[in-house]
């Protein structure tokens, strides 16, 4: 019989400890935004937007990892307000690039300056090399866990 390995107790837990500190940065980032009328897909996508003018509906979802549907309302709330603006009609099959208008670049400044606070907060006292070895760690796991990922998935070992 095969012994099961148990996860152990949670607060060690890389993957608990991972949503605990997602929970916390997402509710701070709640919290600056909302004064900003703004939620964190709607500031994301401005974001995106901002660095790569003209993403799709599916490019920016995929971006800000929500489903085509959701992102299709955040982008039509976001036009409602006149924050982005998309073509009426599509160039070449369905897809309608999107672009922040002047008034979606201010809005694009003062909520990535509210979500750079949080940001800053978030790693005080990790020194900017702990920072950059904090990001590389969590990348290295995202690409772990990526669909496609040739990680062995530990075992028990084997015998010759």
């Amino acid at each position: 019989m095969v012994q099961q390995e148990m996860l152990g107790p949670v607060e060690n837990a890389v993957g608990y400890v991972l949503k605990e500190a997602a929970v916390a940065l997402r509710t701070a980032m709640d919290a600056v935004l909302r004064p900003l009328q703004l939620t964190v897909p709607q500031y994301a996508c401005l974001e995106l937007l901002g660095q790569r003018p003209g993403l799709s509906n599916a490019e920016l979802a995929r971006g800000t990892f929500v489903t085509r549907q959701s992102m299709n309302v955040v982008l039509h709330g976001l036009e409602e307000r006149g924050l982005v603006i998309r073509p009426a009609t599509a160039a070449r099959g369905r897809e309608l690039p999107a672009e922040l208008t002047p008034a979606g670049r201010d809005q694009l400044r003062a909520a990535s300056s509210a979500v750079s606070a949080v940001q800053k907060r978030m790693c005080t006292g990790l020194s900017p090399q702990r920072q950059q070895e904090l990001l590389e760690t969590l990348a290295a796991c995202a690409r772990n866990l990526s669909p496609g990922a040739d990680t062995p998935v530990p075992g028990p070992p084997r015998t010759p």
